[in-house]
C-alpha cells in the first residue's frame, strides 16, 4: 500500500480513480445523437461538444461515487476482481474522493447551464436527475445498485437521455429516430453493467449488494447479456425495414463480430477473466456508435 502511494503521482492516482477505460462507452449515446442530428441538418458544434463532455464527466463522477460509497458500505472488502479502487487501496481518503466527485459534478453542472441557455430549463432537470442517480447508485439511504435497479437507470441516462438529450440540445426537439436509437445504445451500455455485476456476483452477494445479477444468478445474467446484445442488433434492421432509418445505418452491424467474441467470454468465463469481456463490451458499444455515425454521414 505504501509502495503504491510512493510509485504513483497524484495525477496517476486521480486517473486511476476516474477509470478512463470506462469513458469511451459513455460517449456512445452522444455520438449516436450527434449522428442523427447531423443527418437531419441540426448539427451544432458547441452543444454537441458540451453534451459529450457532460457525458464523460457524469461517468467519471459516477466512478468516484461508486469507489467511495462501496468502500464505506464494506462492499470492497477482500480481494477485488475488478480495477483498483483508490479508496479501498488507501491511495485517496474518502474525503478526497468525495471532494473530487463534487468538483466533477460541478463542472458537469456548469456545462449544463450552457446547454440550458441553448435548449431551455428542461436540460437542468435532466442533468440534476442524472447527477443524483449517479450518486444514488451506491450512495444515500436507498442505493439503486444494491436493490437491482442499476440496469434500469443506466438504460435511462446513458441510453435514452444521452441519445435523445444530445439530439435535443442541437435541434430543440427529439426526432422519432433519436427515441428509437436510444434503445439499442442503452441496451449495449446496460450489458457493460451486466458483465461488471456478473464478475462481482459472489462478492456482492456476500456483502448484501443485491444487484440484478445477484437476483438472476450466473445463468440468468448470461441470458440477460445475450438477449440485450441480440436486441441491440435486431432493432436496427427493423428500423430500416419500417423506413425509420436509412439502410446506411446498418453499417453499425460491422461491430457484431466484436460483440460475438465478447459473448464467448461471458458465456464461458467467470470472475477476473470477465474483465476482458467488460472491455470488449465497451469497445463494441463505441464501435457500434462510430459505425452508425459513419453510416449517417454517408447518406
Amino acid at each position: 500500500m505504501t509502495e503504491a502511494k510512493q510509485s504513483l503521482s497524484p495525477f496517476q492516482v486521480w486517473m486511476l480513480a476516474s477509470r478512463p477505460k470506462t469513458l469511451p462507452a459513455s460517449a456512445a449515446g452522444v455520438i449516436t445523437g450527434i449522428a442523427l442530428a447531423f443527418h437531419d441538418g441540426h448539427f451544432r458544434f458547441g452543444p454537441a461538444l458540451a453534451a459529450l463532455l457532460v457525458a464523460l464527466l457524469l461517468q467519471i463522477g459516477s466512478n468516484l461515487a461508486n469507489d467511495v460509497f462501496d468502500y464505506e458500505r464494506g462492499t470492497d472488502a477482500g480481494e477485488r476482481h475488478g480495477p483498483t479502487r483508490v479508496t479501498q487501496a488507501q491511495l485517496l481518503t474518502p474525503v478526497q474522493v468525495k471532494a473530487g466527485m463534487l468538483v466533477v459534478f460541478g463542472l458537469a453542472g456548469l456545462l449544463g447551464l450552457y446547454l440550458a441557455s441553448v435548449a431551455g430549463w428542461v436540460v437542468i432537470l435532466i442533468g440534476l436527475a442524472a447527477i443524483l442517480s449517479a450518486i444514488a447508485y451506491t450512495g444515500g439511504p436507498f442505493p439503486l445498485g444494491y436493490y437491482g435497479l442499476g440496469d434500469l437507470f443506466v438504460f435511462i441516462f446513458f441510453g435514452v437521455a444521452a441519445v435523445a438529450g444530445t439530439y435535443f440540445v442541437q435541434a430543440g426537439t427529439v426526432s422519432t429516430q433519436a427515441w428509437w436509437m436510444s434503445i439499442p445504445i442503452g441496451l449495449l451500455i446496460v450489458d457493460i453493467l451486466v458483465v461488471n455485476n456478473l464478475r462481482d456476483i459472489h462478492a456482492d452477494r456476500a456483502a448484501g449488494k443485491h444487484t440484478l445479477a445477484v437476483r438472476l444468478g450466473e445463468h440468468g445474467s448470461r441470458v440477460q447479456y445475450i438477449v440485450l446484445l441480440a436486441l441491440s442488433y435486431l432493432i436496427l434492421p427493423m428500423l430500416v425495414l419500417f423506413d425509420i432509418l436509412p439502410w446506411q445505418s446498418l453499417l453499425a452491424w460491422l461491430s457484431f463480430p466484436l460483440g460475438w467474441r465478447t459473448w464467448q467470454i461471458v458465456r464461458e468465463q467467470a470472475g477476473r477473466p470477465l474483465n476482458a469481456a467488460l472491455a470488449g463490451t465497451g469497445q463494441t458499444t463505441l464501435v457500434y456508435s462510430l459505425l452508425f455515425l459513419i453510416g449517417m454521414l454517408l447518406v
